[in-house]
């Protein structure tokens, strides 16, 4: 039974991207002034996790702002849209993978947006935890119209990076696991979502992009 529902779970709680047939061609580094920003590869990211996986769609620009229900939880439900990164980017990329099963059993996503200066990438993070921090539960609807409804808890915050998890109701232990960090002017985030505990996996995902950020 869990095998037949988890490719739609993939899809609603990765709460990053629509995935579509053919991933968009986006390169998988990015560079804005003196700061360059790399996201794993998705050999990189099979050698870190132990698991095979294939690449997803990127974007070059932040997602619309989901549906939430309430409206005040836009940013829990689309923490890699544009309720978060805004429009004042300089540069912006995601990449996300899943397992090469195809049955939806993992999916890891990548992101890091680029801003003018330090200030501007912290008043992000603010926005994105304070969005969190008020929004204990929603009902979020995708890009394809599926709604699901998640429970949110942050499990640290600091001032240069926040920790949250993200449960679907009814989901089968179904959850998301993220992490935001700054570096220099960046702000930088990592999601992975199972059925398992994705909190070290994460953790050693977002080391490696931040690692990947100079400048």
């Amino acid at each position: 039974m869990l095998v037949g529902v988890l490719p739609c779970l993939a899809l609603a709680g990765a709460g990053w991207w629509f995935w579509p047939a053919r991933p968009a061609p986006v390169p998988l580094h990015l560079v804005a002034g003196t700061v360059h920003a790399a996201v794993l590869t998705p050999d990189e990211a099979s050698r870190l996790t132990g698991l095979t996986l294939v690449p997803g769609p990127r974007a070059g620009a932040p997602a619309p702002t989901l549906a939430a229900d309430p409206a005040s939880c836009a940013v829990a439900v689309g923490p890699a849209t544009e309720a978060v990164f805004g429009k004042n980017w300089t540069g912006f990329l995601s990449a996300t993978y899943q397992d090469a099963g195809g049955f939806g059993d993992f999916t890891m996503a990548q992101v890091a947006g680029l801003y003018p200066d330090s200030t501007e990438a912290a008043a992000v993070l603010g926005t994105l935890t304070a969005g969190l921090r008020s929004c204990p539960a929603a009902v979020r609807t995708d890009q394809a119209g599926h709604s699901s409804r998640w429970t949110y808890r942050v499990d640290s915050a600091t001032h240069d990076g926040v920790a949250w998890t993200a449960v679907q109701d009814g989901g089968n232990g179904w959850a998301c696991y993220r992490q935001a960090r700054l570096k220099g002017s960046s702000l930088l985030q990592a999601g992975i979502c199972e059925a398992g505990d994705g909190r070290s996996t994460v953790q050693a995902v977002t080391a490696r992009i931040a690692a990947g950020v100079t400048g």
